[in-house]
């Protein structure tokens, strides 16, 4: 059942029901799939906090690393504001494109973090977030984010990060970063 339908059958308005799962208040487990919020069967007995909460942050760039403290900031001042503890900061510099990211692998592979806190959805993993949902869902962990707003505009930077990903591959960093600017460019000019 998604929570639509779960608000519908309480008589619960479904604004109410979106900011109760936010706040994690909601009397049943749920889930994101896809933009669905999925719920299943009432929580039985299940300790939202055992394990270790971890904060991650990343910047994609060695030019943001600046930009790297005042994520794990606002990720940890976040989990404080819920009541989280938080035990440690996973941060790293690497494109959420990239599936080799040694402290992202790390966490997700460590039985005893049951909360992972991130900022952006996208920042954790540009593609296939809901899988690693329902992975960690499944072994009873959670991922947490800060700002889960989904800004659907974001589909011309999705594919100009996925064009410099490919351009970087064929011809070099440089070369191919320019390439993939000069594509993105001649696109844009088109449609306007």
């Amino acid at each position: 059942m998604n929570l639509k339908q779960l608000a519908a059958a309480t008589g619960v308005a479904y604004a109410t029901a979106r900011r109760r799962y936010e706040a994690g208040t909601l009397p049943v487990a749920a889930y994101r799939l896809g933009r669905l919020i999925m719920v299943g069967g009432p929580l039985t007995g299940a300790v939202p906090n055992a394990g270790q909460v971890v904060g991650h942050a990343g910047v994609s760039s060695a030019e943001q690393k600046p930009d790297l403290d005042r994520r794990i900031a606002r990720v940890t001042v976040w989990a404080t504001g819920q009541k989280l503890a938080v035990d440690r900061v996973a941060s790293e510099v690497g494109s959420a494109l990239d599936g080799h990211r040694k402290r992202f692998l790390a966490l997700l592979r460590d039985p005893r973090v049951a909360t992972i806190v991130v900022e952006h959805r996208d920042r954790f993993a540009r593609f296939g977030v809901e899988y690693v949902e329902a992975a960690l869902r499944a072994q009873g962990r959670r991922l947490l984010v800060v700002d889960p707003a989904e800004v659907d505009d974001d589909l011309v930077r999705d594919v100009s990060e996925i064009l410099t990903s490919l351009c970087v591959r064929l011809y070099g960093r440089r070369v191919g970063a320019r390439r993939a600017r000069r594509a993105v460019e001649a696109v844009t000019e088109g449609l306007a």
